[in-house]
C-alpha cells in the first residue's frame, strides 16, 4: 500500500553484427536502438525518476563523435531521451540516413552498444546530475568510460578516503561518482599497462592506438576496482574503444540477467524483459553469478569472468516479493505461494468463518499473492466438502448437496485506486485529508457487521498509507472485522542496498517494538543497545554484529502485531482490526534460492550492512528517541 523506491533498472545491448546486417533481417539499422527502448519500457517499474542511454559507435573517424548519452528526469523521461534521439534524426539528411555506410560514422546514437538505465533515488539527492549513465571522457579513446547501475554502497566514505588519499579530487560525494573516477582510474592504469607493452613490440602512433583497443581487458579493471567496494549491485559499462560489462556483486544481492546468440549479446535486471523484447524462452536466458561478469569485447567475443569469488548466497527477497515483474514465471509461482501460505493465520483471525469473510487486495502487486491465497482457500473449502459429504454415510440429498457445494470463497474488488496527491498542497492537514481519498470503496460489496473483510499486501513499511488512507476507506463498508494482511514478514530492519528505507524510525514494526519496551519498564534495554551499537563501531567491520536484534528478542511477533494495530488505528474507528504477516519460515518456503532476508531477520550479508544498521539505532537515540523524551 506504501510505494518503496528501488534503485534501479539497467539494460544493454552489442550488437555483434554491422548495421547493415540489421537492416537487411530486420528492415532498420535502428535494430539495437528501438530494442533498447523496449527493453527500458518493460522496466519502467523499476525507475520513474529519471532516465538515461549511452551508445558507442565502433567504426568512425578522429574528428566525429563516437560516444553519446542522453538523460532526463521524471515518470516520462524514457520518452523524452528517445524523441530527443528521433528528433536529431529528423535533422539529418534522409538520403544520408538511408546509407548505413554513412550512419554508422556521421549519425549519432547510430552504433553497435547501447546502455540504459531507470533511476530511482533512494539517498534524497535530486538532480540531472545524480541520473545515470555517468560519463568520464578522454581523447584516448579506450579511457573513456560510461558507467550505470543499479546498486547502493555501505561504505563509500571508506572509498572516497583511499581515492582522495592517492591524490584524486573527486567532484561529488556519492557512490556512483566516486565508482566512476576509482574505476576511471583503473582504466587508466590497463590502458598504460598495453601502452608500455605495444611499445615493447616496436609498434608506434596510431598502431599503439589500435594495440590498446584491442588488448584493453576490463577484467582487470574490475578485479582491481570492485573488492573495495561494499554493498548489493550490478554494475554496467561501455568504454569508448568498445568493450561492454556488467558485473554482479559477491553476494549476489542484486539481480542481473543476460542472452547472447550470434546477434547480440542483452542484459536486463529482469528476465521478462529479455524475454519479451526478444521473444525467448525462460531457459534461453542466464543470471549472473554472484562475483560474476559478462564481458563483450570490441571483438565482439563474449566471456564470462568471476571477478570476485561468491561471499554468500544473500540474493534480495524483496526482489520477488514486490519489485520484480510478476510476469516472470517463477516470481509469479513464488508470490502465489506466499498468499497460499497464509491460509491458517487468517482463519484463525477470522475464527474459520469463511462463508461470512470477503477476499481482496491492495495494491495491485499483490495480486499475485491474492489469487495464492484464494487458491489456499479454494482447496481448504474442497476438503471441508468432501469431509461433509463422507459424514452422511450415505447418499445425501439433492438439497443437502447443493446446501455443502454452494459454500464458497468470497471475492471482490473492494478498493480502486482513485487520484494521486498532487505536490503543492503542502499544508499537512490538507494533505492528510487528500490521503485519506486515494483509494475508494465499492460499496455495498459486502454486508454491514455481518462479513469480515481481509485484505492482502505485499508488504507493510510504514504503515503511514495504512493509517491515513487505507483503514479508514475499508471501514466505510462497516465489515465486522478488518483483517489486513501482509505476504512478507514485518519489516524490522532498514535497507542499504537499494532500497528506500534507511531510517529505523519509519519502519512501524521498530516503531511497534519501542513502545512496547516504552510500556513495560525495558528502558535498560534500550540504552544497553545504545552503548552496544556505539561499541560495535570501534570493531573491525567483519567481526561486528547487529545489536539492533536485540531489541526484539522480549516480543513474540503477535504482541508487535497488536501493538502496531494500536499505533495504527485512525481515530474514531471502532471496528475490529488484526495485522497478520507471513513467517520467515514461510518466506524461505516460497522463495528458497532468495536468502536476502536482512529486512525481516537484520542477517544483513555484508560488514557495511551490519555497521549501518548499528549506525541507524545510535543516529535514532540521538536525533529521535532522545527529543520524544523531553516533549
Amino acid at each position: 500500500m506504501e510505494q518503496l523506491k528501488h534503485e534501479c533498472g539497467v539494460a544493454m545491448i552489442r550488437l555483434l553484427r554491422p548495421l547493415d546486417y540489421y537492416q537487411q533481417k530486420y528492415g532498420s539499422w535502428m535494430y539495437g536502438l528501438n530494442k533498447l527502448y523496449l527493453m527500458m519500457e518493460k522496466q519502467h517499474n523499476r525507475g520513474q525518476e529519471g532516465a538515461g542511454m549511452a551508445c558507442v559507435k565502433l567504426h568512425t573517424t578522429p574528428g566525429n563523435e563516437y560516444m553519446f548519452r542522453e538523460k532526463a528526469e521524471g515518470a516520462n523521461a524514457i520518452t523524452e531521451i528517445f524523441g530527443t534521439v528521433q528528433y536529431g534524426f529528423r535533422e539529418q539528411d534522409q538520403a544520408q540516413l538511408k546509407d548505413v555506410s554513412k550512419v554508422s560514422v556521421h549519425v549519432p546514437f547510430a552504433g553497435e552498444l547501447y546502455m540504459g538505465h531507470l533511476r530511482y533515488s533512494t539517498t534524497g539527492k535530486r538532480g540531472l546530475k545524480y541520473v545515470h549513465p555517468f560519463l568520464r571522457r578522454n581523447n584516448w579513446k579506450a579511457k573513456n568510460l560510461c558507467l550505470c547501475g543499479n546498486f547502493n554502497m555501505t561504505n563509500i566514505d571508506e572509498v572516497f578516503q583511499k581515492i582522495t588519499a592517492q591524490g584524486q579530487w573527486p567532484r561529488i560525494f556519492s557512490d556512483s561518482y566516486i565508482m566512476l573516477e576509482w574505476m576511471g582510474h583503473r582504466l587508466d592504469r590497463e590502458v598504460e599497462r598495453n601502452f608500455v607493452e605495444a611499445k615493447k613490440l616496436g609498434k608506434d602512433g596510431t598502431d599503439i592506438t589500435d594495440y590498446i583497443d584491442s588488448h584493453v581487458r576490463m577484467e582487470n579493471v574490475l578485479k582491481t576496482t570492485m573488492p573495495d567496494f561494499d554493498g548489493g549491485y550490478v554494475v554496467c559499462g561501455l568504454t569508448g574503444s568498445g568493450e561492454m560489462f556488467s558485473m554482479r556483486d559477491p553476494w549476489g544481492i542484486r539481480p542481473a540477467f543476460y542472452y547472447r546468440d550470434d546477434e547480440i549479446v542483452a542484459v536486463a535486471s529482469e528476465r521478462p524483459v529479455l524475454q519479451t523484447t526478444f521473444d525467448l524462452e525462460c531457459d534461453d536466458i542466464s543470471e549472473l553469478k554472484p562475483g560474476e561478469a559478462i564481458l563483450v569485447r570490441r571483438d565482439g567475443n563474449c566471456v564470462l569472468e568471476q571477478v570476485l569469488a561468491p561471499r554468500g548466497d544473500s540474493a534480495c527477497s524483496f526482489e520477488r516479493i514486490y519489485f520484480s515483474r510478476g510476469s516472470d514465471r517463477d516470481i509469479y509461482r513464488e508470490r502465489r505461494k506466499l498468499g497460499e501460505q497464509l491460509l491458517y493465520p487468517i482463519l484463525k483471525a477470522i475464527d474459520n468463518d469463511v462463508a461470512h469473510t470477503v477476499f481482496s487486495f491492495i495494491p495491485n502487486t499483490a495480486e499475485v499473492a491474492y489469487y495464492g491465497m484464494l487458491g489456499g482457500f479454494k482447496r481448504y473449502l474442497n476438503e471441508q466438502k468432501i469431509q461433509a459429504i463422507e459424514q452422511f454415510g450415505r447418499m445425501p440429498t439433492h438439497q443437502e448437496l447443493d446446501g455443502i457445494l454452494h459454500q464458497y470463497v468470497r471475492s471482490e474488488k473492494v478498493a480502486w485506486k482513485d487520484i494521486k496527491l498532487r505536490t503543492f498542497i503542502t499544508e499537512g492537514n490538507s494533505r492528510n485529508d487528500l490521503a485519506s481519498h486515494v483509494y475508494d470503496v465499492t460499496y455495498e460489496s459486502l454486508c454491514p457487521g455481518v462479513d469480515n473483510l481481509v485484505v492482502i499486501d505485499d508488504s507493510i513499511v510504514r504503515g503511514t498509507t495504512l493509517r491515513e488512507s487505507i483503514i479508514k476507506i475499508l471501514n466505510r463498508l462497516h465489515p465486522r472485522k478488518i483483517v489486513i494482511v501482509s505476504s512478507s514478514p514485518q519489516i524490522r530492519y532498514p535497507d542499504y542496498y537499494g532500497i528506500d528505507m534507511a531510517h529505523l524510525e519509519e519502519l512501524i514494526a521498530f516503531r511497534a517494538c519501542i513502545e512496547l519496551l516504552k510500556e513495560r519498564g525495558m528502558h535498560g534495554l534500550i540504552d544497553d543497545t545504545y552503548h552496544h551499537c556505539l561499541e560495535e563501531q570501534n570493531k573491525a567491520k567483519g567481526e561486528m554484529r547487529c545489536c539492533v536484534k536485540d531489541l526484539y528478542k522480549p516480543f513474540a511477533a503477535e504482541e508487535l502485531n497488536k501493538k502496531m494495530v494500536e499505533m495504527l488505528r485512525p481515530a474514531g474507528i471502532t471496528t475490529s482490526i488484526e495485522l497478520v504477516f507471513q513467517s520467515i519460515e514461510g518466506l524461505h518456503t516460497a522463495i528458497p534460492r532468495h536468502k536476502g532476508d536482512w529486512y525481516f531477520t537484520g542477517n544483513y550479508p555484508t560488514p557495511g550492512g551490519v555497521k549501518l544498521a548499528n549506525q541507524a539505532f545510535v543516529n535514532y537515540i540521538e536525533n529521535v528517541y532522545q527529543y520524544e523524551q523531553k516533549f
